[in-house]
């Protein structure tokens, strides 16, 4: 059994969408052995930084939070596609020649797992993609970009898996990932009412 990592280290130079300042994380130590008997820090960043997953709420007004997903959309079979030769969007057309299995968590690679700054132009699932996978009833997917679409009005991408119940896993590293079936552990904390949550997230080879 192999384990990789697949994804990003928190830390204050941690890439985040649209560089927005607001977005980078902050760690403070507050505790040190020169005025205390322990060691502590303390984390401040937003629940979208790094490698993190929506709930409905981040797309849907009155939406459903991180906690009410049950623990198995975040575990189990996994299928990584390999689109790095797409140079803008991934469509249904796209997605169509590979078969997707129900209740398979998708991850799509791209060219965003090259990135080491944030790219303007980073490659996103159309929402023609989001309603073939929403059809396929897959468990969840996952994504190399810091969003999962970018430049629709409206965030169809978002709104229609989101409204499927299928989690949405933004910030993967997936440079050294090879296409083909794994098992996933992408387990979110456990934050209660709130629309999105960091994860560590892991492929499985066996």
């Amino acid at each position: 059994m192999k384990l990789h990592d697949i994804s990003m280290e928190v830390s204050e130079d941690v890439q985040v969408y649209k560089n927005k300042e607001e977005k980078k994380a902050k760690l403070v130590q507050q505790y040190d052995f020169n005025n205390s008997s322990v060691y502590e820090t303390q984390l401040t960043m937003n629940l979208h930084t790094g490698t993190h997953i929506d709930a409905p709420l981040h797309a849907i007004e009155n939406g459903e939070t991180t906690e009410t997903y049950s623990l198995d959309h975040f575990f189990g079979s996994c299928l990584v596609l390999d689109f790095m030769a797409v140079d803008e969007k991934i469509t249904a057309k796209d997605l169509e020649e590979y078969t997707i299995k129900e209740d398979t968590f998708i991850v799509l690679k791209t060219k965003n797992s090259l990135d080491e700054a944030f790219n303007y132009e980073f490659i996103y699932l159309e929402e023609s993609g989001a309603k073939y996978l929403a059809e396929a009833k897959i468990k969840g997917v996952g994504i190399d970009g810091l969003g999962i679409e970018r430049n629709q009005s409206g965030h169809p991408t978002h709104k229609i898996l989101l409204k499927n119940k299928i989690p949405i896993l933004e910030g993967l590293r997936l440079k050294d990932i090879k296409e083909g079936y794994y098992e996933i552990a992408a387990f979110p904390i456990k934050i209660k009412d709130v629309e999105a949550s960091p994860v560590r997230a892991v492929l499985i080879e066996r």
